[in-house]
């Protein structure tokens, strides 16, 4: 981990960040969406990536030819989509091409994504820490970026997150409670990059809010990992039953007017969130920004720290 890469990552991406993960959406459509969303102020956006579909590094490349300062980055590119080489050439040459405008986050997904694509799924510690090593002696191959690009894994676990903290430049996690921000960036410490990922519904009453959060298909299955990270936290099996029971619905995810949604923001980034990605949804990409921008002048605000 470079403290240096941190710290200018710090800097680059600000404190709020929007991710966008319509699955299909025509080019023309997403060039726009995320001139609208530099314009707004936030400090990145993030895209995901399953097996098959829109390929993360395509896609990026086609949001950062289309956008001017904007920080781009994955969340995350899926470990079983491409060799490790593949990983670390293709996060190069983005990082060559837009110096200090990319973040590569990469994560081991989840096994019923992975058999259905075909592979055989492996232990993700084991898999993630092999595919840090492959990646490791792949960088002479690969171009050199004038500005280092930071590399964040998608942890959930405290082991997953040790990882993070001594192989990589931080930490992604995505749809967890503040106390698992507080106690992710105890386990990485004050130097490591945390970068929290919320599902946000802009709709003030509590009943339809939920209801919106549980038709979302959240991937809340036995063995999923956001699972066995709320048990981790404490969370009983009847807290978990049918996508969770009202409390921790609340505490998951983030819903109402834009001060209300400020504030679980705010709450992340006192809990040691360096800077935390917001997702909405929608019908489509156009929809999406709407709403990203009509939140846009409560959340950009958190830009500077306290």
């Amino acid at each position: 981990m470079s403290t240096t890469i941190a710290a200018e990552s710090r800097r680059r991406l600000g404190r709020v960040g929007v991710g966008l993960t319509v699955p299909i959406a025509p080019a023309d459509d997403w060039r726009d969406s995320i001139r609208r969303v530099e314009r707004a102020g936030f400090g990145a956006a993030w895209v995901n990536e399953a097996i098959g579909g829109r390929e993360v590094f395509a896609q990026l490349g086609l949001l950062l030819a289309a956008s001017e300062r904007i920080v781009l980055g994955s969340s995350i590119a899926n470990t079983w989509a491409r060799h490790p080489a593949a990983m670390q050439g293709g996060a190069a040459v983005l990082a060559d091409a837009y110096p200090g405008r990319f973040a590569l986050g990469l994560g081991v997904s989840m096994d019923l994504m992975v058999e259905e694509s075909g592979q055989t799924w492996t232990r993700p510690l084991t898999r993630m820490r092999d595919y840090l090593d492959r990646m490791d002696t792949a960088v002479e191959r690969a171009p050199r970026p004038s500005v280092p690009y930071p590399r964040l894994l998608a942890a959930l676990g405290p082991k997953m997150t040790e990882l993070a903290r001594d192989r990589a430049d931080g930490a992604i996690p995505a749809a967890m409670p503040v106390e698992h921000t507080r106690r992710t960036r105890h386990l990485l410490g004050p130097e490591p990059l945390l970068i929290v990922q919320q599902l946000i519904i802009p709709e003030a009453d509590p009943t339809t809010a939920r209801k919106i959060i549980r038709g979302f298909g959240m991937p809340d299955f036995p063995s999923s990992p956001y699972t066995k990270a709320l048990r981790g936290l404490g969370y009983s099996e009847a807290d978990l039953a049918g996508g969770g029971t009202d409390a921790v619905i609340d505490a998951r995810f983030g819903w109402g007017d834009p001060p209300r949604i400020a504030a679980r923001l705010q709450d992340h980034l006192d809990a040691g969130a360096d800077h935390v990605v917001i997702s909405v949804p929608g019908a489509n990409l156009g929809t999406i920004t709407d709403q990203l921008e009509c939140l846009a002048p409560a959340l950009t605000a958190l830009a500077v720290p306290a």
